[in-house]
C-alpha cells in the first residue's frame, strides 16, 4: 500500500523530471539501497549511498580516507562534520541535469538542518516495514564482501550459492545482522527519524510511503508502486 501526500509543488514537471532530489527513509533492512538503485536507472537520478561512500573512502589513501577510517576503527561515530564534508564533495559530482537519491543521510536533525544549506530537497520516499519483517530479512541477508551487493537466501539470492552476482565475490553474513541487534537498530532509527520526518512535514516536502506488509513482496513491485506515486506528483 502506498500513500502520497501532495504539498506545494514549485517546479515544473520538466524540471522535476531532471533534477528532482530526494531523500529516501526506512529503518534497517526496509530496501533503501535495493530499491534505490532501481529507482536510479527509472529516474534517470544518481544514487548517493553514504555507507557505499565511507566504505570507498577508507580504501583510499588520503587525509580524509584515513580520518575516516581512524573513528571506524575505534568504534566511533564519524562527527557530523566529516559526514557533511563527505557529502559536500559528493553533491558535486552529480551529473548535471539530473537528481538524486539520498540514502543514508540525515540521521539526525542537527543533518537535516546542515542538508538544507547545502540542497533544497523535492521530495521523501518513506518505507514502511513491519519489525517481524526486518528482523526475519536481515536476519537471512548476506552481503558481497567485494563490492557490497545485498542478497537473501530466502527470496533474493544469487545464482551461485555464496558468489556474488556481480563480481564473482564472496557473500557473508553481518555480525550485526542478529535480532537483538536489529531490535536495537530500528529503535535508534525510530527515535532519529521521526523528529526529520515531522521537520520535513512541517517544511512543506512532498512525500510518499510504501508500506511492506508481506515479507517475500518482490523490489519490483515496490519499486512501481512508489513510481506511480511519484508521477501523481509530477515528480517522475
Amino acid at each position: 500500500m502506498l500513500k502520497a501526500t501532495a504539498f506545494n509543488v514549485t517546479c515544473s514537471v520538466e524540471e522535476t523530471e531532471k533534477k528532482m532530489k530526494t531523500v529516501i527513509f526506512g529503518p534497517p533492512g526496509s530496501g533503501k539501497g535495493t530499491y534505490a538503485s532501481r529507482l536510479q536507472v527509472k529516474l534517470g537520478a544518481d544514487v548517493i549511498a553514504m555507507g557505499d561512500i565511507f566504505r570507498e573512502i577508507m580504501k583510499e589513501d588520503s587525509p580524509l580516507g584515513r580520518q575516516v577510517k581512524g573513528f571506524v576503527e575505534k568504534g566511533l561515530l564519524v562527527p557530523d562534520d566529516v559526514v557533511i564534508e563527505v557529502l559536500k564533495q559528493r553533491l558535486v559530482k552529480v551529473s548535471s541535469g539530473r537528481g538524486f537519491i539520498l540514502d543514508g543521510f540525515p540521521r539526525t536533525i542537527e543533518q537535516a538542518e546542515a542538508l538544507d544549506k547545502l540542497v533544497k530537497i523535492d521530495a521523501v520516499i518513506l518505507l514502511t516495514v513491519p519489525d517481524w519483517i526486518i528482523v526475519e530479512r536481515l536476519s537471512t541477508r548476506r552481503v558481497c564482501r567485494k563490492c557490497g551487493e545485498v542478497y537473501n537466501v530466502r527470496y533474493l539470492k544469487p545464482k551461485a550459492e555464496g558468489a556474488c552476482d556481480k563480481c564473482g565475490g564472496e557473500l557473508y553474513q553481518r555480525s550485526d545482522d542478529t535480532a537483538e541487534v536489529i531490535r536495537d537498530r530500528i529503535k535508534v532509527y525510530e527515535r532519529q527519524t521521526k523528529p526529520i520526518l515531522q521537520r520535513y512535514n512541517e517544511k512543506r516536502i512532498l512525500s510518499v510511503e510504501f508500506k511492506c506488509e508481506k515479507l517475500e513482496t518482490p523490489p519490483e513491485v515496490a519499486v512501481e508502486s512508489i513510481l506511480r506515486e511519484l508521477k501523481k506528483l509530477n515528480l517522475a
